[in-house]
């Protein structure tokens, strides 16, 4: 992922948690694969970054990426090779640090939920990992991950 991309997400991210009232550390609850917990530092939150995601769902299912992304660096040591096309059922294709850093070794699929309860993330969560089966036949793991930035919590699964 370029350096843009991952501003622009992590950008995405602080304007949601923002529009949620955080403010800085901010104190995020990660729980399913493994619990965790995470002090969240963001970029600066500008009028020109409101108005940049000023699409509140877009904004924050982009914001859940930059969040996601970053836990499952920090959990698993994977990163970001590339993005998933459209109908694969999942939205990015990790790797690690290996001589062969672009081989494909994990899936990826995030949502994002701005505000919203335990039920609405556990619902989500359920959603997502059915939607991954369809690229099950590609024998690698699939993680999940789903951001709610009201409380904030993520719950990620290893599947």
């Amino acid at each position: 992922m370029t350096r843009s991309a991952g501003q622009y997400l992590a950008d995405a991210a602080a304007v949601c948690f923002e529009k949620c009232g955080h403010r800085e550390p901010i104190t995020l609850a990660v729980m399913g694969w493994t619990a965790q917990t995470y002090h969240v530092i963001c970029p600066e939150v500008t009028d020109q970054k409101r108005r940049t995601h000023n699409d509140q769902q877009e904004a924050t299912e982009l914001g859940a990426c930059a969040v996601a992304i970053s836990v499952i660096h920090d959990l698993a040591g994977f990163a970001v090779v590339e993005r998933s096309r459209k109908g694969t059922g999942f939205d990015y294709w990790l790797g690690d640090d290996d001589p062969h850093p672009f081989r494909k070794k994990a899936r990826l699929e995030v949502s994002g939920i701005l505000r919203g309860t335990d039920s609405d993330l556990e619902r989500r969560v359920k959603e997502k990992c059915r939607q991954t089966e369809r690229s099950d036949c590609t024998r690698l793991e699939a993680f999940v991950a789903v951001v709610e930035f009201g409380h904030p919590m993520a719950k990620v699964v290893k599947r």
